[in-house]
């Protein structure tokens, strides 16, 4: 509680200036509404943005399981052998530094116009992928130099050293690679809705514009609040699990 009073204070004073500031400044709600239109809006459009977020959610959490399960795999292989991983780095990075919004028609082309969520679910993916390649990679390479003249003495296996010595090492790593992927992924998931411009999703993405094209701002920022949130419970998942396995190993 003394961690979450100042915070909490500050979005207080903050939302009530807000809502004095509109008040008396006669500020058009679909130029900036107050913070009570926004909560009432909330309300009102409750069941509609809780289809949507939910929606928003699965893409997401697709996109994060397929990013952990390719680049931690990839990650590794390319691990075992040096040559391995200065072939496949560089194609990392290019993945990585490439706008999604630059392959988005492409990848909605490929799926199909039909399977939009397919679309969003791969470009969101593509979008977490690189933190937790990067960071498995640099992980299974942080091993003690030490314990790894160790494992030569005893003439160990590569998979051996893989298991016993290179994993551990690299889980915390892979932890943290596993928190930013997973604002990476709310973050992907609503551009790629935002770029295919299809209604199929149905996500939260697609009711903010929804309510902009028809000039709903406190519509829109309930939607944004929504995804806020949605993003939150990301970040504070994967940061409940780090603590979980840290405090296991320690």
């Amino acid at each position: 509680m003394t961690r979450a009073l100042p915070p909490l204070a500050l979005t207080a004073i903050l939302l009530i200036g807000w809502e004095v500031g509109c008040r008396f400044a006669n500020v058009p709600v679909y130029v900036l509404p107050p913070p009570s239109g926004i909560l009432a809006s909330l309300v009102q459009r409750a069941p509609l943005l809780a289809g949507s977020a939910g929606q928003t959610f699965a893409m997401a959490l697709q996109a994060l399981l397929s990013a952990t399960i390719l680049g931690g795999g990839l990650a590794l292989l390319v691990s075992l052998n040096r040559r391995a991983e200065q072939a496949v780095r560089p194609l990392a990075v290019a993945l990585q530094v490439t706008p999604i919004v630059a392959i988005a028609p492409l990848v909605l082309i490929w799926t199909g116009l039909d399977h939009a969520d397919r679309a969003v679910v791969a470009l969101a993916a593509a979008v977490a992928f690189f933190p937790l390649f990067s960071g498995v990679l640099t992980g299974l390479q942080s091993a003690d130099p030490d314990l790894e003249r160790l494992f030569d003495l005893y003439g160990a296996t590569p998979l051996q050293r893989l298991i016993r010595l290179r994993i551990p090492s690299a889980l915390p790593f892979a932890l943290e690679g596993l928190r930013v992927a997973s604002g990476l992924a709310v973050i992907g998931a609503v551009v790629a809705e935002f770029v295919s411009g299809s209604g199929a999703t149905q996500g939260l993405a697609w009711r903010l514009l929804e309510a902009g094209n028809r000039l709903r701002t406190a519509d829109m920022l309930a939607a944004l609040l929504c995804l806020m949130l949605l993003g939150l419970a990301f970040s504070g998942a994967a940061g409940f699990i780090e603590r979980r396995v840290r405090a296991g190993l320690s």
